[in-house]
This record gives C-alpha cells, structure tokens and sequence, in this order.
C-alpha cells in the first residue's frame, strides 16, 4: 500500500518535540547571560552523557560477562573466544561503528533544522550501506581459522576461533541495524530508553552465559550464540520503540527516498567509519606487537590489564564524544555556529574534570590497581610501572574524543580520517617500533608511549587547532547545505503511515 505523507510542516516546530532538544534559537541564546547558557548547555549536555555512559558501560560489560563464562570452562577456550571476539569481532566493529557515526552528522544536523522526517529516511540508508558492508567483511569470518594460524597461533586455538566466528556471524549482521537505531535515538536525545535496553539485554547476558555454561554445558558456542540474542534482542526492542510511537515526527515509515543519494550518504559513511576505526585497529596493532617483547607474557598481562581499566575509562569520554557531535549537529543545523562553539567547550572542560579526576584516582591507587584483574606480584609490578602511561592517556582520552565528536557533528570526517593516518600510522607506530626495538625502552616507554606521544597527543593538539580557528558560522551555512541536498524529496513512501 502507498500513501504520500504531507511534508508541508517540515520546517515548522511540532508539539511533540521538546524544544529543549534540537538546535537553540540564536536570539534566545543572544539574551541569556553566560552563567545562565553554562548551565542550560550543562542540562542538554547532561541528558544525553549520564544514559550513554550506563548505556556504554553495559554494551561493554557484554564482552566481558561473556569472556569471564569462557574462561570457566577452559584455557583454550577463552583464548579462542577473546580472539574471536577482540580482533575478528573488533576488526570490523571498528570499521561499521564509524559508519554509522555519520548519522550523528546528517541525524543531528536536520533534527536543529527541524526537518524532521529525514530522521528515518536517513536511518534506512544507513542500515542498507551497513548491511552490504556485512556481506563484504564475511571473508573475515569465513576465513578466521587460516587468518589466526598466519598470526601465529595454534591449530587448536585456530581452528576453536573459527568455530567462534562462524557462531558470532549473526552478531555481525546485527551491528548494521544497531548502530544507526542507536545514532537515530541519541540526535533526539531519546537516550533514557537505550539505556533500559541495555540494562535488560545486559541481564539476559548474564543469564543466558550462566545457563549455557553451567547448566546445558553447550561450551563457546553456546557463549556465541547468548551473545548473537543479545544483540538482536537490543535490536528489535529499539526498533519496536521506533516504530510503535516512540518517534511519531521522525518515523514515518518505510520509504523509497531511502534508496535515493545512497553515493553521497556512502561516501560519507565510509569517511566516519575510516576515521574511527584506524584508532580502533591501533589498539590491536599494539596488542600483537607486544608479543615481540623479551618478557611477552608478562608485557601483553600488564598491557592488556591497562587497555581494560582504559576501556572502562573510556565510556565517559565516548559519551561525551556522542554527546557533542549531537549538540554540535543540532546546533549547527539550526544555523546557531556560535552555539555549536560554545556546546564544544563546554563538552571539553566536563570531560577535562571527570579525567582529571579519574587519572589523580590511578595515579593514588598506583600500586593497587592490577590486583583488580591479578595476584601475580611481578605482573602488579610492571602494571605499576605503567600506571603513569596511564593516567597520562586518561587525560589525553578525556579531550580527543571530545573533538572528533565536533567533528564528526560538523561533518569533516574525512579530514579528521587524514589526520588518523598521519598521527598514528606515520608518526605514533613507526615511534613506537623505535622507542621499543631501537633504544629498548620496553612497552612502557616504547609501544605505549608512541602510540600516546606520536599519536594521540599529536592529534589532539592537530585537532584543537583546526577547532579553535574554525569558522562555526561558515561550518553552520555548510550544515544547511548539506540538509538541503540529502533532503531531497520523493513523494513515493510505502509503508507509511496515512496522514
């Protein structure tokens, strides 16, 4: 059945939308004095930060619920699963987590120019982008168990890894749906229900881990599969609430405009998923090269203990990275550049203090934080030594996601993918490998403090630059532009709703 839905109110403000959310409007914003727009940015910061830090921390504590039940029931088994889901899961997390950031461009940028609809339609290109990607990255799975042996593990670890990955091919499938789904609801700031979500898919987890293992002992795949039903779960539960009311302005159904612009909305994808994911292949880049150290099992203990309280670390400046490029993109597609500029700063000295206290915490209980992950006194000692590497990332970790995020609101992807490359593949990995098997500093001061100092130190000073002498009135023309010309109209919807 197709019906046209009525787009004559698409610049006007509907009832249904909280004027709290969305793009501020430049003359109220002219009036307020500076104490009253810190704490009127604080508030819309705030509504999105607090449910995507629970929701962050929960998708995390998935992986690691799931490694934990793999390691009850074997060496090798959580071996083979935490390669499964760490490099052949992660290596392409990387790459479509970014391309689904690019909502946070287009999302962000016509919910501030109340061009409501476009909401959906934009979602629908990206779930088709995505999906093809899926097909693209299977050789990744299929291939998992010749892939690991040329790495350098063993048969048996090889071959229980590629039953892993064949499992967890549906999880892959589902992050074409997710990831848009999350973007979609976080530019309306609709993060309260990705949180309940996450919690409930959370505890299905924990359950599903608990009855696969001890109770029908179905093994890693049994692990795989909970971890598949989880993701889907989260899925279909966002979408029904997409669907069913929860976004009656910006879900008008199914449409064909979606299969229109799909180059442009790709080529842009593609940039967001570059830029995030030569970070993200970093860390796995580093993880490997440790194992060219002289005490390798005691360095990849002490740096992976490190990489996981970081990761924990990090779903607070993630928050405000999605935050940002929500309050940049709205404000930016509301024509309001130097609300963009303001919501940016007061994204980075938030994030700044919550970093701030978090590296004095690390560098208090110094001495005491490995005995979180291990009793073992020479592995408590080497993490010691790098708890100052760490709190050092913590600070650095608390500022450049906060301008990848105005980035990626102010849609320069591509620029931001450019300076990835150089700062970490031509200056961070290459200083790295020098610090490390030049001067034989270790992974403290070699692989770490490169990657740290070449890459990600050079980056935010790259990026704070470009920030503060950006142009935010040019960047908000450019964000109207760029409605205008994903926003063309096809009046052939199906599915949708009757006006």
């Amino acid at each position: 059945m197709v019906s046209i839905v009525n787009r004559e109110d698409e610049g006007q403000t509907h009832p249904l939308i909280s004027p709290e959310t969305g793009g501020s409007d430049p003359l109220e914003v002219e009036e307020q004095t500076l104490p009253r727009r810190l704490w009127v940015e604080t508030k819309k910061l705030r509504q999105i930060v607090g449910p995507a830090i629970l929701s962050q921390v929960a998708f995390y504590s998935m992986n690691i619920v799931s490694h934990a039940f793999a390691g009850h029931i074997g060496a090798v088994e959580l071996a083979s699963f935490s390669i499964a889901n760490t490099v052949i899961v992660g290596f392409n997390y990387g790459l479509m987590l970014g391309m689904a950031s690019a909502l946070e461009t287009l999302c962000g940028q016509a919910f501030g120019a109340k061009r409501y609809h476009m909401l959906g339609i934009y979602m629908q290109r990206s779930w088709m982008i995505l999906f093809l990607c899926c097909f693209l990255l299977l050789p990744v799975y299929v291939f998992a168990a010749p892939l690991m042996k040329l790495l350098g593990q063993s048969d048996e670890v090889a071959e229980l890894c590629s039953v892993a990955a064949w499992w967890m091919i549906p999880l892959h499938f589902s992050y074409a749906f997710q990831f848009p789904l999350i973007r979609f609801l976080q530019c309306q700031m609709k993060n309260n229900v990705i949180s309940w979500v996450m919690l409930v898919t959370l505890i299905f987890n924990m359950i599903g881990n608990w009855l696969c293992v001890y109770v029908f002992n179905s093994g890693i795949i049994g692990i795989c599969v909970v971890l598949d039903v989880s993701r889907w779960i989260l899925v279909v539960s966002l979408y029904v609430y997409i669907a069913y009311g929860g976004c009656p302005q910006t879900w008008t159904g199914f449409s064909v405009q979606a299969f229109s612009g799909l180059w442009e909305f790709g080529k842009l994808s593609f940039a967001s998923g570059v830029m995030l994911c030569l970070e993200n292949w970093y860390y796995r880049i580093l993880m490997l090269m440790t194992g060219s150290l002289g005490d390798a099992t005691i360095a990849a203990d002490a740096f992976s203990i490190c990489m996981n309280i970081n990761g924990w670390e990090m779903m607070i400046p993630l928050a405000f990275f999605a935050a940002t490029g929500v309050r940049v993109s709205n404000e930016l597609g509301a024509g309001n550049g130097s609300a963009a500029k303001f919501a940016t700063k007061v994204s980075v000295v938030h994030s700044t203090i919550a970093g701030v206290f978090l590296c004095g915490l690390i560098m208090i209980l110094h001495d005491k934080i490995a005995y979180i992950f291990t009793s073992e006194a020479v592995v408590v000692r080497e993490v010691n030594e790098l708890s100052y590497l760490l709190a050092i990332s913590i600070i650095l970790n608390s500022v450049q996601p906060i301008l990848s995020g105005a980035a990626v609101g102010s849609g320069w992807q591509v620029y931001v993918a450019y300076i990835n490359i150089f700062c970490y593949y031509i200056v961070g990995l290459p200083l790295g490998m020098l610090m490390d098997w030049v001067f034989q500093l270790g992974v403290q001061q070699g692989i770490w403090g490169g990657m740290m100092f070449g890459g990600t130190a050079v980056q935010t000073i790259i990026l704070t630059i470009i920030t503060v002498r950006l142009d935010w009135d040019n960047e908000a023309k450019k964000a109207k532009e760029r409605v205008d010309r994903f926003s063309q109209k096809n009046p052939n919807d199906f599915f949708a709703p009757k006006p």
